[in-house]
């Protein structure tokens, strides 16, 4: 008797966690899935255990695998052509799946100025997983509540549109003088990851310190070393 109602209890735990696990891999998706198309929100299949990831890898292959158009400047269909692909299809806003996540992408101009200021606190933010917070740090894209509200006014005044106009001519200045580099090396490759590189650091060192890349050099060298 005690066998038999120790063997009911395995079987019926068993159950449990196998009706658990159906919903969480298949109806539970299934059922977001059609509430969210029934409220005008469409998007990809969802596919059992992986969503629509096998799809996202395939899209990125065949974009990878077509020669680089050197005199196309439009990137966005080849870095990430499967939102490309589901924008066309589905409009700006639509519903993906990242193995059982859904996960909605947000393209409209209004809407993404809403989920950005978020007064109310309603769109909650992703926790990074540990290598990115080591990168983000706990700033403004991490950060939530009372701390985002003191950091975003503190970042304010130097995105402010009159302080960003005053930034613009040692923009140009920086990209001028990576420009006169480039003219030296006419005929030769360039490896522009580590051109865009130093003009990044020089853009940010006159607009923030009134010195060049250059003079600035050890500082950000350092700052490498850390990351």
């Amino acid at each position: 008797m005690m066998i038999s109602l120790f063997s009911l209890f395995c079987l019926s735990l068993a159950l449990a966690v196998f009706s658990r696990l159906i919903y969480k891999l298949w109806l539970g998706p299934i059922r977001m899935q059609q509430k969210l198309q029934s409220q005008g929100l469409k998007g990809p299949s969802y596919k059992l255990l992986h969503g629509n990831t096998k799809e996202i890898i395939s899209m990125r292959k065949e974009a990878i695998k077509v020669p680089c158009d050197s005199g196309q400047h439009d990137m966005f269909p080849r870095i990430l052509p499967h939102l490309n692909t589901w924008m066309k299809l589905y409009g700006n806003n639509f519903l993906i799946w990242i193995g059982n996540q859904p996960q909605i992408v947000v393209s409209e101009p209004e809407l993404v100025r809403e989920i950005l200021n978020d007064k109310e606190g309603v769109y909650r933010k992703i926790k990074p997983v540990s290598h990115v917070k080591k990168l983000l740090g706990d700033g403004l894209v991490v950060a939530e509540g009372e701390k985002w509200s003191k950091l975003r006014k503190l970042a304010n005044h130097a995105f402010h549109g009159e302080s960003l106009k005053d930034m613009v001519s040692a923009m140009v200045e920086s990209v001028d003088i990576m420009l006169e580099r480039w003219r030296y090396h006419e005929g030769k490759e360039i490896e522009v990851s580590k051109e865009f590189k130093v003009l990044t650091s020089d853009v940010i060192s006159r607009t923030a310190f009134g010195s060049s890349y250059v003079e600035g050099k050890n500082i950000f060298d350092m700052m490498m070393m850390v990351f």
